[in-house]
């Protein structure tokens, strides 16, 4: 009996399910689940009074939350059409279904086990980047409808719409290990328009510089570190350091030294890594250095800039009078030299030395003290010498304790022999010009801010010099000119917002180097741990920034006022980066990203 019940259900079941087929059949078949909804990692919300004008709420469903993590790049299928690119700024937050998060039959089940949790669902919030037409990335009008499919890009779309491919890799996106963060060598756009390496003590920055200037160079730029620790004087060999070769294994790469590298330390000084096979000591050469920026890198006042002047003037009288200038310089003295940017011709610090001891002589003791000049070819004219002086010592007030003062400026930097000494070579810029040459300027031993500016601005306005001859002989070849970068590390030292003000002609100096870099492939990298002291005139160059962990607010708040495009989710990141992590904004990159950067392969002397 119960057998034929069996039997009697089951006949009904089988007719019931065919007749359900027979329905189905007649109403197209069964439910499909559209590919892009099969394909979407979520879908767009509705908007709401408190919607952000640019931010769209994407809900997740539970077993998707995995494909859009923090920072993640999406594409979004409006329903009217358009397609919309954007990327994750906030979550993914996890959010029970049909209840609030903090509703009580949600807590209690979280504190008493998990047997009755709710089923719950994902929630990120996108920021729109821009309408996506015939393959580019155009400005958005419209906000995707709601319900609409979001989809996760992949790494190869990233790269095409972020921009983020070129020769000169600088790390990996987060949260994607396989997508580089690049930039092309000669995309203009980028170094030649400066950029700022950013961020405290410990934050990584040593390594982003480490790495950049390996990579410059294999794509055949000039590098040249002004370098005030010493740092970076053993690049030429590889790391030894445990995490750097664990990060380097991780990425299939191998400690690796820097090729072609040069170290010149001050002659007089310790070379902080004397080991280098090519480690030579150098001379600056003051009549490479506008008097006027001297003047303020000494931090004379107004009246000691007066005498310094006159002393330097003075100078230039004797040069010419005693014969130690050639036609050549004399008719470039002239008729051709900026005072302002450059030098005069044949001038020493001993020589400006020597006329402002001599002319404060006269003025306090009425004659030439018999002390033996600095400058043996002032000491081998000296009758000749000193009637010069007198005669511009007429022209002066009895203010001797001036004169001394502008004296003890000038002779606490010349006594040390740092400039125009015989024992060495001055800078050669025109060398350090070679493609894939890394040249190291070691100041760690100066013990002088002063001497380290002065240093700077002979090789900056060199430099430039070179560059610009370089560019116009490319030009005449028919060929591209060498892509060349200064960086300079400990930025602040040189023009801190503290100096800008009483260093106005060094700022100009700068700036013009700045400006007419751009278009002679001349790019300027300032690194500092000290961002607040970087005055805006010198942000104000810059185009490009590498932010490592910056803790002070106030910092963040005014980077904040300079860097655009940076949604808020990053820059409440920036004071908590971990070393290694950066955020890279460059012109080349569509929108700002947070990246891991490379381990350097080379060796650092602070990390061992």
């Amino acid at each position: 009996m119960e057998q034929e019940e069996s039997r009697g259900a089951l006949r009904v079941f089988d007719q019931v399910q065919e007749e359900m087929r027979e329905d189905a059949a007649l109403r197209g078949g069964a439910y499909t689940v559209p590919v892009d909804r099969a394909n979407a990692a979520g879908f767009t919300m509705f908007d709401t009074p408190n919607s952000d004008d640019n931010l769209i709420e994407v809900l997740v469903p539970k077993d998707r939350i995995e494909r859009l993590p923090s920072q993640a790049s999406v594409r979004i299928r409006s329903r009217d059409g358009r397609v919309y690119l954007g990327t994750v700024v906030r979550g993914p937050y996890a959010l029970p279904d049909g209840l609030r998060a903090d509703a009580p039959p949600v807590v209690a089940t979280a504190l008493h086990g998990s047997v009755f949790l709710p089923e719950y669902h994902g929630l990120v919030s996108v920021e729109l980047a821009g309408e996506e037409r015939d393959g580019a990335l155009m400005p958005h009008r419209f906000r995707p409808l709601p319900n609409s499919p979001v989809e996760a890009l992949e790494d190869a779309e990233i790269e095409a719409f972020w921009k983020t491919g070129g020769n000169v890799r600088l790390g990996a996106a987060f949260g994607h290990e396989d997508l580089a963060v690049s930039f092309d060598l000669m995309r203009k756009e980028v170094l030649p328009r400066h950029t700022a390496i950013l961020g405290t003590t410990g934050g990584g920055k040593s390594t982003t510089v480490a790495g950049m200037v390996h990579k410059l160079q294999n794509a055949g730029a000039a590098v040249i570190l002004l370098d005030t620790e010493g740092e970076y004087t053993e690049m030429n060999l590889p790391t030894e350091d445990p995490r750097m070769e664990a990060a380097l294994e991780r990425l299939g790469r191998k400690p690796e030294g820097v090729a072609d590298t040069h170290v010149l330390y001050l002659v007089g000084r310790d070379a902080a890594n004397p080991l280098h096979p090519d480690c030579r000591p150098f001379s600056p050469s003051f009549s490479r250095i506008s008097p006027h920026a001297a003047m303020e890198i000494f931090d004379l006042n107004e009246a000691q800039e007066e005498r310094f002047q006159k002393a330097v003037t003075t100078t230039a009288r004797l040069l010419d009078e005693l014969d130690l200038w050639t036609e050549e310089n004399r008719q470039y003295a002239k008729e051709a030299m900026d005072e302002f940017d450059e030098g005069w011709p044949k001038m020493r610090l001993s020589q400006v030395y020597d006329v402002a001891r001599c002319i404060a002589d006269v003025l306090q003791n009425g004659s030439v003290q018999e002390t033996a000049l600095r400058s043996p070819d002032f000491h081998n004219q000296r009758a000749k010498f000193v009637g010069i002086i007198q005669e511009a010592a007429k022209d002066e007030t009895k203010h001797w304790q001036s004169w001394r003062k502008v004296q003890g400026r000038i002779g606490r930097i010349e006594r040390l022999g740092l400039f125009d000494n015989p024992r060495a070579t001055s800078l050669d810029a025109r060398q350090m010009l070679q493609p894939g040459r890394v040249t190291i300027i070691d100041l760690s031993d100066s013990e002088s801010t002063v001497v380290n500016n002065l240093v700077i601005s002979e090789l900056l306005r060199e430099v430039q010099r070179q560059q610009e001859e370089a560019y116009q002989e490319a030009e005449d070849m028919g060929r591209e000119p060498t892509p060349v970068v200064v960086m300079i590390e400990e930025a602040h030292e040189f023009l801190s917002s503290a100096r800008i003000a009483r260093m106005p002609i060094l700022h100009q100096q700068v700036a013009r180097i700045a400006k007419r870099g751009r278009k002679r492939w001349l790019g300027l990298v300032f690194i500092t741990q000290l961002p607040q002291h970087l005055p805006d005139e010198m942000l104000g160059l810059v185009n490009n920034y590498i932010l490592h962990k910056i803790g002070d607010t106030g910092v963040v708040s005014r980077l904040k006022r300079t860097i655009g495009g940076m949604d808020d989710s990053l820059w409440g990141r920036v004071s908590r980066l971990a070393p290694g992590q950066a955020i890279v904004s460059l012109s080349s990159l569509t929108r700002p990203l947070l990246t891991a950067i490379d381990p350097a392969s080379c060796r650092l002397r602070m990390i061992r």
